[in-house]
């Protein structure tokens, strides 16, 4: 299916949930809830956290530890869940996104796994396994997020792209930049949602399974050699996934 009638659809999809809002809090609270331990789930599972679906809802749902896993992949769970609460919240707020919101939200991810560099931008070069993708250095690191964010505030002010391909570019143009040490691809997801969430759409939740994760790759390359079509096309895939979600839900739906 071509990008642009995607995003037809996924418009269509979502006028007919914000008809049907409010919807019931016993609904949305399930609903909520499913997404929340997917996203953890899915997000971190991408970047090599071991813990199962279940293992990652006894975690965010019961408070359990799961014999057999690290500190530090429970925190990734326990974080990842606090970055999105924080998601939650900002959008209470009239600011615009920018790189202080990516800051915000990276230093949650990184919170009691590597607090010297949680929130702060990388001052060492570092490379993307099983990539020769070459990446900026640590001393342009702060000059291109501060263009990137510049972009960010100009784009929620102009309104130029749909919000989906606007919040597809903003994951893409973050991880070109990998201002952080660690935990980049996690922020750069949390920051596409973060723009969907904003414009009332569905977030995004990219899949971990092998061949979504290798599809998920290959659109990040396509849009390295300059087809960043490929790559909204895939959020907008996941988008529309996720927006049925939200009409399986509404109640008494034909």
């Amino acid at each position: 299916m071509e990008l642009n009638e995607l995003l037809k659809i996924i418009d269509e999809k979502k006028a007919k949930i914000d008809r049907a809002r409010p919807l019931p809090d016993i609904v949305l609270a399930k609903l909520t809830e499913y997404l929340d331990i997917e996203w953890t789930y899915n997000s971190n599972a991408i970047e090599g956290n071991t813990l199962t679906r279940e293992e990652t809802m006894l975690i965010l749902k019961e408070g359990l530890t799961v014999s057999g896993k690290s500190m530090r992949e429970h925190l990734e769970a326990t974080n990842h869940k606090n970055a999105i609460d924080y998601l939650g919240e900002s959008l209470k707020e009239v600011e615009p996104i920018t790189q202080e919101t990516v800051k915000q939200i990276h230093a949650l991810i990184l919170e009691g796994i590597n607090n010297r560099y949680a929130g702060k931008y990388r001052d060492v070069e570092v490379y993307i396994s099983g990539s020769n993708q070459v990446l900026p250095g640590p001393e342009a690191v702060p000059g291109l997020m501060l263009d990137f964010s510049q972009w960010l505030v100009e784009e929620q002010e102009k309104h130029s792209l749909h919000p989906v391909r606007f919040a597809a570019r903003a994951h893409y143009k973050f991880v070109a930049i990998h201002p952080f040490i660690d935990g980049n691809g996690r922020t750069g997801r949390l920051l596409m949602n973060l723009i969907l969430m904003k414009y009332g759409y569905p977030i995004a939740i990219v899949e971990c399974e092998t061949e979504k994760r290798k599809a998920y790759y290959a659109a990040i390359r396509a849009a390295n050699a300059g087809d960043i079509e490929a790559f909204e096309l895939l959020v907008a895939e996941y988008v529309n996934k996720t927006a049925d979600k939200y009409l399986g839900s509404i109640p008494g739906k034909s």
